[in-house]
This record gives C-alpha cells, structure tokens and sequence, in this order.
C-alpha cells in the first residue's frame, strides 16, 4: 500500500490536549461582537453563531464599524482591522462550532423574563455538537451558571464567563464555577483569560456575580435621587465621577449599558433576593416603555446627536423632554 502525507500526519495540524485554538460564540449582538473581536486581536480564530444570515451579516457589518472607529481615535491600524477580520467568520449551522475548544454564549433576546429557557436550549444545541472536552460558557449577568448548566450530559465543562461592557476597556472578567464545574475547566477558562490579556476574577456562584449587583444598585439609587428632585441628571453624574472616580456617572453608564437591558438585570435580582434595592425605580420602566433605552435608540436620560451626549432641559415629570 502507498503511504501518504497523511498517515505521517504531516498535513495535518496536530491538537495538543488543553490548546486553545478556536473560540465559538452563540449570538453575536453588540456583546458578542466585542468579545469576538477581542478573541480575535489575540490571534485566536472565532466563529459566531446567530439566528438568520440577515443577523450573521448585520454583525459583520457591525464589527467593521466598531473597528473603523477605533482606527479613527488612533487605536487600531487597518492593517490590524485586516488581519481581526480574517480570524472572524460567522454563521447559523451550530456545526460550524464543532471543532472549538471554548464556546461563550452571549444571547439577547427581547423576550420578558429571565430567558433561562433561553439559555438552557443554547447549551443543549452546543453540546449536541461540540467534542465532550470542550468548554460550555455563558455569558450571563444574572443567572447562576448551576441552573443552566443542569441540561448538558457534561455539567463538569460549564462555567460563567462574565465579560463587563466596553470589553476593549475593561481588563476583567467574572469567572463562575458551578457545584459540578472541574479544575480543568477552570485552568483553561484561566489560560484563556492570559491569552486575550485579561485578569480573571473568581466569583462564588450568586446571581449578579460583583458587577452587575453593584451596577444595578448604583443606578437604581441614582433614579430615586433624580424622582426625589434632589439633584438633576448631569449634576448626580458629575458629582459621583468627581468623588467616586468613575469614568461614567450612572446615567451615562444607563445609557451606555441600555434601560432595557438594566431593567431586565434589576428585574432578575429583585425576583432572587426579594431586596428593594433591586426593584427597579418607576422611572427606568417609563422609559423602557417609551423606547428611550439610552444611546442606541438616541435617547434616554441624555439625548445623542452624532454620538455627542446633549443634556435634556425638561422636567423628570416628562422624562426630561422640554
């Protein structure tokens, strides 16, 4: 019999036990586009699963742009915008994920509740398809990785991976380990945090992990100062930046996170703890209702014109519209 290149394997690239060469992410809204493009600017090649090929495209077009606007504050070059792309590519056949060594979930949906169902179909679809030895991570700011993870055949791989919004700018993440995580699953969730350069945080599992609890709490006490009329929205913003260090007050944060988003967190920690400074203030679901989630519908408790914050003059009263 004649013998090829393949039966010395020397066609093939070999794949040690614990690498890390390819990271999938399930759902690629503006969260997963920003961990697909740190992944990415680490040298590692991603794939990202979305719902249509009308969203695989979106996402795509949404990553240029995130990349064009970094090249236009001098942080990026195009030749590294080139070569963040040829790493990224994006599909909607969860095979496309099969051969990675970590899979981060990331979904957002507009559906009301907790969207554990949500997640738990995620983690059913990726075990479906992804070897035993790779990683199951979820991306959630309120769920405990436990529930979730309590569909797969394999709860020993999944873990909470909590990337905290601007990803380029914040140098941590929130790892999570369930009651059935293994230490092997936590070494390479942690090779992998030194890889993409960034510090690993270990948190015991409690819905909202560290941020998102203090996060919520912080605007949530920001909205009873404004409903009280002790202060108005750009001076409780100046004030916590100038005494707290912040780079964002907590309405500039609100905006930037969306009151959508924070609304369903307040919501999803309230029905945990049962604690009223989860319950979120009246004026956050007025304006969630009103559509005004903050910078990406151009308003919420500031105005967007051209990506420039403009302060609203009128009275709380009308949501701060004149």
């Amino acid at each position: 019999m004649a013998e090829t290149l393949d039966d010395f394997s020397l066609s093939k690239t070999v794949k040690h036990k614990g690498s890390l060469q390819k990271v999938g992410i399930v759902g690629c809204g503006s969260m997963g586009q920003q961990i697909s493009i740190l992944v990415s600017q680490a040298g590692i090649e991603v794939v990202f699963i979305d719902i249509t090929e009308e969203h695989v495209t979106q996402a795509i077009l949404d990553i240029n742009e995130m990349l064009d606007d970094r090249i236009s504050k001098w942080g990026l070059t195009s030749g590294e915008k080139k070569l963040i792309l040829s790493r990224i590519s994006g599909s909607v056949d969860y095979n496309s994920i099969a051969d990675c060594d970590l899979i981060i979930e990331a979904v957002n949906t507009n559906m009301k509740g907790t969207q554990l169902e949500v997640r738990k179909d995620v983690f059913r679809r990726i075990e479906r398809v992804v070897r035993h030895d790779a990683i199951i991570a979820s991306n959630t700011a309120t769920l405990m990785i436990s529930d979730i993870a309590e569909v797969l055949d394999y709860p020993d791989r999944a873990v909470a991976l909590h990337f905290v919004s601007p990803v380029n700018k914040v140098n941590v993440i929130e790892m999570v380990p369930s009651v059935h995580t293994s230490e092997e699953s936590i070494e390479m969730v942690a090779k992998f945090a030194r890889m993409i350069g960034r510090k690993l945080i270990h948190v015991n599992e409690s819905a909202g992990h560290i941020s998102t609890r203090m996060i919520c709490s912080l605007i949530n006490e920001a909205c009873q100062l404004l409903m009280e009329g002790v202060a108005s929205v750009s001076d409780i913003d100046e004030t916590m930046k100038e005494t707290s260090g912040h780079q964002f007050g907590p309405f500039e944060l609100a905006d930037r996170i969306g009151l959508d988003k924070l609304l369903k967190w307040m919501e999803n920690l309230f029905a945990e703890f049962g604690d009223s400074k989860y319950k979120p203030c009246p004026i956050l679901k007025r304006m969630v209702r009103a559509n005004m989630v903050g910078r990406r519908t151009g308003e919420g408790f500031y105005r967007y014109q051209d990506g420039k914050k403009i302060v609203k003059k009128g009275p709380i009263s009308n949501l701060g519209r004149e």
